[in-house]
C-alpha cells in the first residue's frame, strides 16, 4: 500500500513537469521556457551595467518581457541614459529597448 502511494506519487510528479513547459507564466510569455529566457536577458543587462563603470546599475530597473528589455529609474545624464541602452543591446537575445530613465542631474 506504501509503495502504491509512493509510485502514484511519482506517476503525479512526473505528469506535473511534462505538462509544466505549457503552462502560461504570465499575458505575454507562453511557456516556462520564455520566462526563463527572459530572466536570464535581465540578469546578463545587469551584469553589464555592472561592469561598465559609466553606467549607475543600482539606480536603473531592468525587465524583460517576450525579448523587450524595459528600462527605468533615473540616469545622471544623457550619455548614461544612451549608454545604458546600448549596453542592453548588446545581449543576445534582446529585441528591442524601451528606455525610459529618466536624467536627473
Amino acid at each position: 500500500m506504501q509503495l502504491n502511494r509512493m509510485l502514484i506519487a511519482a506517476v503525479a510528479a512526473a505528469a506535473s513537469l511534462t505538462a509544466l513547459p505549457g503552462c502560461a507564466v504570465s499575458r505575454e510569455q507562453s511557456t516556462v521556457g520564455e520566462y526563463i529566457d527572459d530572466a536570464t536577458i535581465t540578469a546578463k543587462v545587469k551584469a553589464k551595467f555592472v561592469e561598465d563603470k559609466s553606467v549607475d546599475a543600482s539606480a536603473i530597473s531592468v525587465e524583460t518581457l517576450g525579448g523587450e528589455v524595459i528600462l527605468s529609474g533615473f540616469a545622471k545624464s544623457s550619455a548614461e541614459k544612451t549608454r545604458a541602452q546600448e549596453l542592453a543591446q548588446q545581449v543576445k537575445g534582446v529585441r528591442t529597448v524601451k528606455n525610459s530613465l529618466e536624467v536627473r542631474g
